[in-house]
């Protein structure tokens, strides 16, 4: 984890009130501690996100919400299969055929 300050030095073009309005709006959600706000590694990822959706893609904001959702929706959805692959994985030889066989004949539909 890391302060804000060290955030600021490392993103570049990120301005502390901008970004208080970000976590205002629980765009990006650090830890709130009593020497100040730590950002975790998936914070800084998301705060160089929306600095870059903002600076190339010119996203205002009322268009970064939708982004950042849908984002976290397929987040979400990518680690929901990884423990349906992990689970699969887990089963019996003759279960797992039986299971990739069904996928393959819903992929063809």
């Amino acid at each position: 984890m890391i302060p804000l300050a060290a955030l600021l030095e490392q993103v570049a073009g990120l301005d502390e009130a901008e970004l208080t309005g970000w976590i205002e709006r629980r765009w990006v959600r650090p830890e709130a501690t009593a020497g100040g706000w730590l950002f975790h590694e998936v914070d800084v990822a998301r705060v160089r996100l929306i600095v870059e959706f903002r600076r190339d893609y010119a996203l205002d904001d009322e268009s970064l919400p939708v982004v950042l959702s849908l984002l976290d929706q397929v987040y979400r959805l990518r680690r929901q299969l990884g423990a349906l692959s992990d689970a699969i994985d887990r089963q019996p030889a003759e279960i797992r055929e039986r299971v990739l066989g069904a996928l393959g004949r819903v992929s063809r539909d």
